[in-house]
């Protein structure tokens, strides 16, 4: 199939598709006329790193996936290496995201909103406290 009809079947852009095959996630096959033909596995790999992505994982965690899931001698321990590499990552961003949310949150209860030039938003922000962003 050609790259259209690739992109619709995994769900990823062409340009996407076309980024992949540039960095050798995907390796197409090229018709006697030199554009793609896309087999099934193709589209089926497409498909596990649109997923992957979706995920969060990097390309380097994609490819490192991508070559465990077509090797079926893997060790799922491998696999589950990659995947707890990655989820301490997000736990990570979630964590920060918190602490984020807090401190802003702190700000915006201590301002009173109203006519007078005394903003806590604009104070907190002006400084560096110890535990805080």
């Amino acid at each position: 199939m050609n790259i259209s009809d690739a992109a619709q079947a995994s769900g990823l852009p062409p340009k996407t598709i076309r980024y992949y095959e540039d960095i050798d996630l995907v390796k197409p096959d090229r018709g006697a006329n030199g554009y793609r033909d896309f087999s099934d596995v193709d589209v089926h790999n497409l498909t596990f790193l649109a997923r992957s992505r979706a995920l969060g994982f990097s390309i380097d965690d994609c490819r490192k996936l991508l070559a465990l899931y077509q090797d079926k001698s893997r060790a799922s321990g491998e696999v589950k290496k990659v995947a707890e590499g990655h989820l301490a990552e997000i736990e990570a961003k979630i964590a920060d995201l918190t602490a984020m949310r807090d401190a802003l949150a702190h700000l915006v209860h201590c301002c009173h909103g109203d006519d007078r030039p005394e903003c806590p938003i604009l104070e907190g922000l002006g400084t560096r406290r110890a535990g805080q962003m």
